[in-house]
C-alpha cells in the first residue's frame, strides 16, 4: 500500500517513515523546502516538497495513498509570533484531513498529543478523563487541543479519522531536538542544576510509530489511543539517566514558585527584550506544576500496542546523542 505521511523530518514522524519503509510500505512524505530526512530514507521515500498549508500540494502529494498519517505540527514552547503556531497546528490540520477526505483515503492518523487529555486529581487520565479548560496551557497545548477537536468533529461526519495521542517519546534520531530530548540532552551535558517535583509518561519512540500503524490497521474510527508506558516522575528520570550514562544527576530541587519567577526573568530579558527564545520556557514551567500520569491500557487492549523497556530506550537516546555529536 503507498500511505502519504506529514511531519516526515520530526522525532515522530521520522520514526514512523523507517518503520512503514522496513514494513514495506510505499511511503510519500510531505517536507518543506529546507527539511531533511536521513539520507538513508531518500532513496526509500517519494518527497512531495511544500507545506501543509497549501491545500494544492497536500491533495497532489495525498493522491493514490490508501493511508494519511498527519505527524507534521509545531512541537515547541515559544515562538516569536504565536500565531504561527495556531497556522501550523490548528489550520495545517484541517488543510490535511480535507484534503484526505477529498481523494476519499481508507484511513487517516491524526497525531495528536496527551496533552489533551484530562489529568484526574487522584488516579491516572485516561482517553475519557475530561479536560479541564485550566489544564489547557499555552498555545502549543492549546492549539493541539483545539486540532483534536477538529479531528474528531471531522470523525463524527463520516471522515475515517483515527486519533492517537503520544506521551513522551524518547530514543534515537530525536534531530532538533523535540523539549522532551532537549531535557534529556541537557542533563547529558550537565547544564541543569537544579528540577522541579513533576512527572511525565514516558515511552519508546519506536513503540509509538508502531502504535500509528496499528491504529491505522486496528484503530476504530473517531477514537482516541493514548501511546505511553511509564509514569515516571522527573527525578526518577534523572537517575535512570545517571545510571545508563554516567552523568552527575542535579541535586537541588526548587519549589514551583521559584522556578516560574526565574523564568518570568529570563522570558523578559531573552523574550521580550532580546526577540529569542528563551532558556527556561515559561510553558514548560506551567505544564510541569501536574503530574501528567496517565494509562495507556486501551491502545494495549485494543491495538496490540507495545510496552517496550522505555530505559532502553532512554539508552538509545543517549548513544544516538552521543554518535551524532550533540555533546
Amino acid at each position: 500500500m503507498k500511505v502519504f505521511i506529514t511531519g516526515a523530518s520530526g522525532f515522530i514522524g521520522g520514526n514512523l517513515v523507517r518503520r512503514l519503509v522496513d514494513k514495506g510500505y510505499t511511503v510519500k512524505a510531505l517536507l518543506r523546502p529546507g527539511s531533511k530526512i536521513s539520507t538513508t530514507l531518500l532513496n526509500e521515500v517519494e518527497i512531495v516538497e511544500g507545506d501543509i498549508l497549501d491545500f494544492d500540494t497536500v491533495l497532489r502529494g495525498i493522491k493514490g495513498c490508501g493511508w494519511v498519517f498527519h505527524c507534521a505540527a509545531a512541537y515547541k514552547f515559544w515562538a516569536r509570533d504565536p500565531r504561527d503556531i495556531y497556522k501550523t497546528n490548528v489550520d495545517g490540520t484541517d488543510n490535511v484531513l480535507l484534503a484526505a477526505n477529498v481523494e476519499g483515503v481508507e484511513r487517516i492518523v491524526y497525531t495528536s498529543t496527551v496533552g489533551a487529555i484530562g489529568i484526574p486529581e487522584i488516579g491516572l487520565g485516561n482517553e475519557c478523563t475530561p479536560l479541564d479548560p485550566h489544564q489547557v496551557v499555552g498555545n502549543y497545548k492549546r492549539s493541539k487541543y483545539l486540532a483534536e477537536k477538529i479531528a474528531l468533529k471531522k470523525a463524527i461526519s463520516g471522515i475515517p479519522i483515527v486519533v492517537v495521542n503520544p506521551t513522551a517519546p524518547v530514543g534515537p534520531w530525536d534531530v532538533k531536538p523535540t523539549p522532551t530530548g532537549k531535557v534529556i540532552l541537557d542533563f547529558l551535558k550537565e547544564k541543569m542544576p537544579a528540577y522541579v517535583q513533576t512527572g511525565l509518561n514516558f515511552v519508546d519512540v519506536s513503540d509509538v510509530a508502531e502504535g500509528h500503524i496499528l491504529a491505522a490497521i486496528k484503530g476504530k474510527i473517531g477514537e482516541r489511543y493514548i501511546l505511553g508506558n511509564q509514569n515516571m516522575s522527573l527525578l526518577e528520570l534523572f537517575k535512570n539517566l545517571q545510571e545508563l550514562s554516567g552523568r552527575k544527576r542535579p541535586r537541588l530541587q526548587i519549589p514551583h514558585w521559584l522556578a516560574m519567577g526565574v523564568g518570568q526573568i529570563d522570558d523578559v530579558i531573552e523574550n521580550k527584550i532580546l526577540g529569542r527564545e528563551p532558556k527556561i520556557p515559561l510553558e514548560g514551567i506551567k505544564m510541569a506544576q501536574s503530574h501528567m500520569y496517565v494509562s495507556s491500557q486501551k491502545a494495549v487492549d485494543e491495538l496490540g500496542f507495545p510496552q517496550n523497556p522505555v530505559n532502553e530506550a532512554l539508552y538509545q537516546a543517549i548513544q544516538w546523542f552521543r554518535d551524532k555529536g550533540y555533546y
